[in-house]
């Protein structure tokens, strides 16, 4: 039996499915070959937005040749003309909406990429690469919207005149939108700082969103703060001007010490300090401020440094554990607090 024997409608399925099978292998064997070659050349050059790019045609040529055959393969079918339409259109759209979406990826991921490499000009926070994406496909739309016959201008007209209500609409997701854009581009908190909000928290800014700022507090836990709050309450940034941060330590020594000694003894270990804890500033000398007459001792504040906010913490400890066992062999007292009591009977006599 030939194959011209056979119903029209088999006819047409089988050259349909040998099309889009034929497609879907012609665009993987040009997606491998071609993006090997693309990037065998773009390994040799400097540039990395071209290795994005090869990744991006590699995901998209086996999509865009499927649906290519697809589009090829309703020829062979006899459908009323409305349906044609239908399914070509169909068929546009799809294909309009992959490249979109791709190209949207795409923005977003060379957007974060030129973003590390040039910090100072525009920083790495999702509101940045959101809003890259959001403009690719914005842009993606209207030409989908073009090619079917819709007119834009209206459109925009139409979006201009609806836009107040939906702003009302979005009042709180628009302001804590604005406000992420706003502490991404100010760059008076960055992803990476330490900081501590008024109310209390305190960690590192995980990420600026597009509603939140995520902050990892030193437990490893999550605080959410919405966009709008976090531009408008107090908020101490550790890292800035600079990382490095003074760390002050309160020591009292007895009123019978010689405090040229102790200012002297209690520098020594703050430089050995500074040289052999990590964490510590090699560069600073430590020095010494009294302050204090107290009531059993002569207080004073040490001033070491720290290269971040949390390297203070190891600074402090080994500081206090060698300090107390230099003014030990020394012969330095740290005295214990002192209280004299008086009873009724020995005030009596």
């Amino acid at each position: 039996m030939s194959l011209t024997a056979l119903p029209q409608w088999i006819l047409a399925l089988i050259w349909s499915v040998a099309t889009i099978a034929a497609s879907w292998l012609a665009g993987q064997l040009i997606s491998r070959v071609l993006c090997r070659r693309l990037e065998a050349w773009a390994a040799k050059t400097a540039w990395q937005w071209d290795e994005l790019l090869v990744q991006a045609l590699r995901r998209g040529i086996p999509l865009w040749s499927l649906l290519g055959g697809v589009y090829i393969a309703l020829g062979f079918w006899v459908l009323p003309e409305h349906f044609q339409r239908i399914a070509g259109s169909l068929t546009y759209v799809l294909i309009w909406l992959s490249v979109t979406f791709i190209a949207a990826g795409l923005a977003g991921k060379l957007v974060t990429l030129y973003s590390r490499r040039f910090q100072h000009a525009l920083p790495v926070t999702s509101v940045t690469e959101n809003i890259a994406k959001i403009i690719v496909i914005g842009l993606g739309a209207l030409m989908i919207l073009n090619g079917l016959g819709v007119s834009i201008t209206p459109l925009l007209t139409a979006l201009g005149v609806g836009g107040l209500a939906v702003a009302l609409a979005l009042q709180d997701t628009l302001a804590n939108l604005f406000a992420g854009l706003y502490l991404t581009l100010a760059r008076e908190i960055r992803v990476g700082d330490y900081v501590k909000l008024e109310t209390g928290q305190e960690g590192y800014v995980d990420d600026i969103g597009w509603r939140a700022t995520r902050i990892r507090m030193l437990p490893n836990n999550l605080v959410l703060v919405p966009n709008k709050k976090l531009a408008e309450t107090i908020v101490t940034n550790f890292d800035l001007p600079s990382q490095d941060l003074a760390v002050l330590v309160e020591v009292g020594v007895a009123y019978g010490s010689d405090l040229a000694k102790v200012e002297r003894v209690t520098c020594e270990v703050g430089q050995e300090v500074m040289r052999e804890v990590q964490g510590g500033v090699p560069d600073f000398k430590p020095f010494i401020r009294l302050h204090t007459f107290a009531d059993f001792s002569v207080n004073f504040t040490v001033i070491l440094r720290a290269k971040t906010f949390v390297d203070q913490y190891l600074v402090k400890h080994e500081f206090v554990k060698r300090l107390h066992d230099r003014y030990r062999l020394e012969g330095i007292e740290i005295p214990f607090p002192v209280r004299t009591v008086y009873t009724k009977a020995e005030l009596a006599q």
